[in-house]
């Protein structure tokens, strides 16, 4: 089994957010579940619920710079089948979104979470949050601003708001805005020009203590929070971005749970669902870790992301 670093300063052995059950019983069986368009309020996404009656469990699901509605998707629909009522919102790359991800405003996810929060079938006490990458990033962003998220999981996530992904341009824009104005953002790292992906981000990520205003204010995040990682990831950062954002709320005495999965032998990909498969970004050379590795590390952490959420967002942890 691949051996995970456990980074968990903040949680108490006897922690019942972080109580370790065997697998199958995070696990349950494939339940039937229907899936619809969402186009209220400018919104771009698939809702996908039981089709059994009652108020679930929700959760808020945010792809990475592959943008588009595909990926999502793909994203959401596992944990759909696990009794969750998801929302696989889109936020750019998509008919009716910016094209790039550049200034997406932080209001899009504030608009996508008082839809489900209103949907009749979804318990508006017990909503969760699940993003990937940059997804990752918006994650940390959305649940520092929402109360109303009892639960975070951020897969390969970034302690800081980074440039926006612009193409075919490279402009020094932020990836996010807030109120209209663009979020304070660390820019790639040039002053070597372009060797690969990873080192544009680690070079600034050098520079980061000289922009404090960049670091995401995870503080303020409202209930327990998980991070996953691969420390092989060749597309930015993620074990030490992850580090830090444990060590940021270290310095706050942060009063929930928090923990820091780090897969030595995985990448980009270590936080994928098994049910995607092989990352989409390309082969395990390109995002990171080896084919085995990754492999084990897709498979932990769903289980891990699982057990997560299901005690998180019981009802006695999500309203006490």
């Amino acid at each position: 089994m691949l051996k995970p670093f456990l980074v968990a300063g903040l949680v108490l052995a006897a922690s019942p957010a972080f109580a370790q059950p065997a697998a199958s019983q995070c696990s349950a069986a494939d339940v039937a579940t229907t899936a619809e368009e969402v186009h209220a309020d400018g919104l771009v996404a698939q809702y996908i619920h039981p089709t059994t009656p009652g108020r679930h469990p929700a959760l808020l699901i945010l792809g990475g710079s592959e943008g588009g509605t595909a990926g999502v998707r793909h994203l959401a629909a596992p944990f759909a089948a696990q009794g969750y009522a998801v929302l696989a919102l889109s936020y750019f790359g998509a008919e009716g979104l910016p094209q790039n991800l550049d200034r997406i405003p932080l209001e899009y996810f504030a608009t996508g979470l008082r839809w489900l929060a209103a949907r009749p079938d979804v318990d508006a006490g017990r909503i969760g949050v699940f993003g990937i990458s940059k997804g990752g990033e918006a994650a940390l962003l959305v649940a520092s601003r929402s109360p109303q998220i009892r639960a975070t999981v951020a897969g390969v996530p970034s302690n800081v708001t980074w440039q926006g992904i612009i193409r075919p341009a490279w402009d020094n824009r932020s990836s996010w805005s807030e109120g209209g104005q663009p979020l304070p953002w660390l820019g790639y790292d040039f002053s070597r020009g372009f060797t690969t992906i990873l080192a544009l981000y680690e070079g600034a990520l050098a520079n980061a203590a000289q922009h404090p205003e960049a670091e995401i204010p995870v503080e303020r995040i409202n209930g327990p929070v998980l991070l996953i990682s691969g420390r092989g990831d060749r597309m930015w950062p993620s074990s030490a971005m992850s580090d830090a954002v444990v060590a940021r709320l270290r310095a706050h005495n942060f009063r929930f749970p928090v923990r820091h999965l780090a897969f030595e032998n995985a990448g980009h990909a270590a936080a994928s669902p098994p049910a995607l498969g092989h990352s989409s970004m390309g082969p395990d050379s390109f995002v990171g870790g080896t084919e085995e590795g990754n492999e084990q590390a897709r498979a932990e952490s769903w289980q891990a992301s699982l057990c997560f959420f299901r005690d998180a967002l019981t009802p006695r942890m999500a309203r006490r």
